[in-house]
C-alpha cells in the first residue's frame, strides 16, 4: 500500500548535477545520555514480548537530509543470559561512501554503577556483491550482565549530496518499547513518503513540520526473520523517502520523461562510432556468426580491468596509478579500464558497430528491495545491462559484471523489472531468469566402504551459471587459504553428520567461466551403521542441506527463493570382499510442479549406485502454500533417510 503523499515525486536522479550544499553544525537531539528511570534499571521481563532475551528501551534515529547526517541513540534492555550476546554490537555502513563519527557507548548495571565503552571498534565485511562493500562497525560492550542497560549513539555521515536512500528502519530484531523518528528534509527537492508495508498498530502516519518530518511509534514487535524468505528489509515496517526534481504525478510521463534523460547521457558516452568500427575491424570477426561474433566482443570488453571490483586505493596510490577519468567508450577501449557500468555501455558501442541492435538498459535489482515504479524513484534503478537481438531473440547482457558468463546477469537483476532506453520514451521488460537446469550443484562421488563403515573417496562438485557466478563474487577478496576453508566448509554442510574433506585442486576463481569446479578427499566416518546381523547404508549422502528446510509448522512471510536451482548427485560407493545387498529402498518420486525430487538406487558388481536430483523451478510463493512445500520438504527428507541393507560373513 502506498498511502498519503504530501508532495509529488520525480527524478531523483537529478540530484547528483546539484552542486554541493554548505555543511553547519546541526546539533542534534540526544548529545547526551538520556536518563534512565528506576523502573528500566529493575525490570526482569516484558509483558508484551514475553520471553524475550532483550528489548529495546529506547530507539531514535534523526536524519538530516540537508547536512547529509544522522543520529542514532540505542538503549537496549538486556533480560536473560542469551540476551547477552546483544552486547557485540555491529553498525552497518556501505565502505566507501558512510562514514561513523563520534560513537559512544556504556552499560548500566542494575544498581546504576556505569561502564563506559573504552576500546576500539573493529570493521568486519557483513555483505559483498557487485562493486559494494557493506562493512559493520563491530565493538563489545563491557561487563554485560542479565539485567544490565546497554546504550550507544553515534553519527553516521552521508556524501555530500546523498540523498536517494533515505529510509526509517521501524522494526528490528529485538520489541521496540519506544522510539522516535525524524528527517530534516533537502529543501531543494519535491519529496514523498510512504510505508509499503504498513506502520506498526497504533502508530500514526508521519506529520511534517517546518521542513522536518516526524513519527513516534511504541510497542513495535520483534522482526522474525523465517528460511527462504524476500529481503527482510523489504518485509519490515518502514518508511521510504523519495526525493524528485518537480511535481510530476503521472508515473507513466515522468518514466517516459526520466528515460529520455538518461538515454541522452549514455548516447553521449558511446558516440564514438569511428572508433568503435575500427576496434570491431581488429577483432576479425567477419566471417563468424552472430552469436559467435557476440561471445568475442564480450570477453575482449571482460579483459578491461573493472575498476569497480578493486579495493579501495589510498590516495597516494591512487595518484601513483594516474588514473585518468573518461569522458567515453573510446577512453575506456584504448586507456583498458573503467567501472562496470562504462564497460557495459563499451560492449553496447561494440554491438552496434558489429551490426546489432543493442539498447542500454537500467535494471532494478532485489538484493534488499523491490521495484515499484509508481514510487517514481530512478535511484531504485541501480544496474546497467545490455539488450541486443540474438537471432531474433531480446537477450540482455552484463560483461560489467567481472564473473558474469555471457548471457547470465547476477540473481539481483535476474527476473526484475527494467527500463529499456530509447529518444522516444523507453519500455518496461523482465530481465531473464535462468531456469533450475541452467544453476545447480553436481556432486559425483567414488567412495569405498572401509570395514569400520566409513565411506572414503574423490567427489568432484562443478557450480554452473548463477551457483557458480555468487560464489566468486562472494570470495573475490579472500586469499587462497580463505577461498579453500569456505569451500570446504560448505562440502560439510552437505553431508548431514561431520565429515573430514581436504580440497585438492585450484578452482578458476577469477574468471567468467560458466562453471566452477572443486575437487575433494572426502571421510564420512560411521556412515555405515550395525543392526544386529545386517549393516544400514543411508540412501542421502548429500542431503544435509535439506534437512531444516521449513521445519516450523507456521508461516507468516511470502516464500522467496533467490533464483531456481537444481541439485544433482551421483554416487558411486565399492562394496569391501564378502559384502553382499540384502535389500534396496525404492525409487522415489516427488512432484509438485515447480519442485521435483527424484532417489534411485542401484547395486551391480559389487556397487552401490545413488542418483538424486532435486529440482527447484519456483521464485516467490505467498505464504499460504507453505504447506504444500513444506510436506514436499519432508517428503524429501523421509526419502533421503531411507537405507540400503547389507550384510557381511565377517564382523562389521
Amino acid at each position: 500500500m502506498f498511502p498519503e503523499e504530501r508532495r509529488a515525486a520525480n527524478p531523483a536522479f537529478l540530484a547528483v548535477l546539484f552542486a554541493l550544499l554548505l555543511s553547519t553544525g546541526f546539533a542534534f537531539a540526544g548529545d547526551d545520555w538520556q536518563p534512565i528511570s528506576p523502573d528500566e534499571l529493575h525490570m526482569t521481563a516484558e509483558p508484551k514480548a514475553p520471553g524475550a532475551p532483550a528489548i529495546y528501551l529506547y530507539r531514535q534515529v534523526d536524519r538530516n537530509d540537508q547536512e547529509y547526517r544522522e543520529f542514532v541513540y540505542a538503549r537496549i534492555k538486556i533480560l536473560t543470559e542469551e540476551g547477552r550476546k546483544y552486547g557485540n554490537v555491529e553498525i552497518p555502513f556501505l565502505k566507501g561512501e558512510e562514514k561513523i563519527r563520534n560513537l559512544r557507548a556504556r552499560t548500566v548495571h542494575p544498581d546504576g554503577s556505569v561502564l563506559n565503552f573504552e576500546g576500539k571498534p573493529y570493521e568486519k565485511t557483513i555483505v559483498k556483491a557487485k562493486g559494494v562493500k557493506f562493512l559493520a562497525l563491530t565493538f563489545a560492550m563491557p561487563e554485560v550482565q542479565a539485567g544490565s542497560i546497554i546504550e550507544y549513539r553515534y553519527l553516521r555521515e552521508f556524501p555530500e549530496g546523498w540523498v536517494s536512500d533515505s529510509r526509517w528502519i521501524l522494526s528490528d530484531d529485538l520489541f521496540t518499547k519506544h522510539a522516535k523518528f525524524s528527517l530534516h528534509l533537502n529543501n531543494r527537492f519535491a519529496v514523498q513518503w510512504s510505508w509499503p508495508s504498513g506502520l506498526p498498530p497504533g502508530t500514526q502516519p508521519p506529520q511534517e513540520d517546518h521542513h522536518t518530518v516526524r513519527l513516534e511509534t511504541q510497542d513495535v514487535p520483534a522482526f522474525e526473520t523465517e528460511d527462504f524468505m524476500p529481503p527482510p528489509e523489504e518485509m519490515k515496517f518502514r518508511v521510504e523517502f523519495q526525493y524528485a526534481s518537480n511535481y510530476e504525478k503521472d508515473p507513466d510521463r515522468f518514466w517516459s520523461t526520466a528515460t529520455q534523460i538518461m538515454y541522452t547521457g549514455v548516447s553521449t558516452f558511446i558516440d564514438k562510432k569511428k572508433a568503435m568500427d575500427e576496434a570491431i575491424s581488429q577483432m576479425g570477426l567477419a566471417n563468424d556468426a552472430p552469436e559467435v561474433k557476440l561471445r568475442k566482443i564480450y570477453a575482449r570488453v571482460q579483459q578491461i580491468r573493472n575498476l569497480s571490483y578493486e579495493r579501495e586505493k589510498s590516495e597516494k596510490e591512487q595518484n601513483r596509478q594516474k588514473l585518468q577519468p573518461l569522458e567515453n567508450v573510446e577512453d575506456v577501449w584504448k586507456k583498458g579500464y573503467g567501472n562496470g557500468r562504462q564497460i557495459n555501455w563499451l560492449f553496447l558501442a561494440l554491438a552496434r558497430s558489429a551490426g546489432f541492435e543493442a539498447s542500454p538498459v537500467f535494471s532494478s535489482s532485489r538484493a534488499r528491495h523491490f521495484f515499484r515504479p509508481q514510487l517514481m524513484n530512478v535511484d531504485q534503478l541501480t544496474s546497467s545491462v545490455v539488450l541486443v537481438v540474438v537471432d531474433g531473440k531480446n537477450r540482455c547482457f552484463d560483461p560489467g559484471t567481472k564473473f558474469a558468463p555471457f548471457g547470465l546477469q547476477p540473481w539481483s537483476i535476474s527476473g526484475v523489472p527494467a527500463r529499456r532506453l530509447d529518444k522516444d520514451g523507453g519500455s518496461w521488460f523482465t530481465t531473464e531468469e535462468p531456469s533450475a537446469t541452467e544453476s545447480r550443484v553436481e556432486r559425483k562421488a567414488t567412495l569405498h566402504l572401509t570395514d569400520d563403515g566409513s565411506l572414503e573417496g574423490d567427489l568432484t562438485v562443478t557450480y554452473s551459471g548463477l551457483e557458480a557466478m555468487w560464489r566468486r563474487a562472494d570470495e573475490i577478496d579472500e586469499d587462497d587459504a580463505g577461498r579453500k576453508k569456505f569451500l570446504e566448509d560448505q562440502v560439510k554442510e552437505y553431508v548431514p553428520v561431520k565429515i573430514e574433506a581436504q580440497l585438492t585442486n585450484t578452482p578458476d576463481w577469477n574468471s567468467a567461466a560458466p562453471t566452477l569446479v572443486a575437487k575433494y578427499e572426502i571421510k564420512i566416518p560411521g556412515w555405515v551403521t550395525s543392526a544386529g546381523r545386517h549393516s544400514l547404508l543411508g540412501a542421502g549422502i548429500f542431503g544435509g542441506s535439506e534437512r531444516k528446510v521449513f521445519e516450523h509448522a507456521n508461516r507468516t512471510y511470502p516464500i522467496y527463493f533467490s533464483f531456481p536451482y537444481q541439485n544433482v548427485d551421483d554416487v558411486t560407493i565399492d562394496l569391501p570382499a564378502g559384502w553382499k545387498v540384502e535389500n534396496l529402498p525404492p525409487a522415489k518420486h516427488v512432484d509438485v510442479k515447480a519442485l521435483v525430487y527424484d532417489m534411485k538406487v542401484a547395486s551391480e558388481d559389487g556397487k552401490l549406485q545413488f542418483k538424486r536430483e532435486l529440482t527447484v523451478n519456483l521464485g516467490m510463493a505467498e505464504s499460504k502454500y507453505y504447506e504444500s512445500l513444506r510436506t514436499f520438504f519432508q517428503n524429501v527428507r523421509s526419502s533421503d533417510d531411507q537405507q540400503a541393507v547389507l550384510s557381511t560373513s565377517g564382523t562389521t
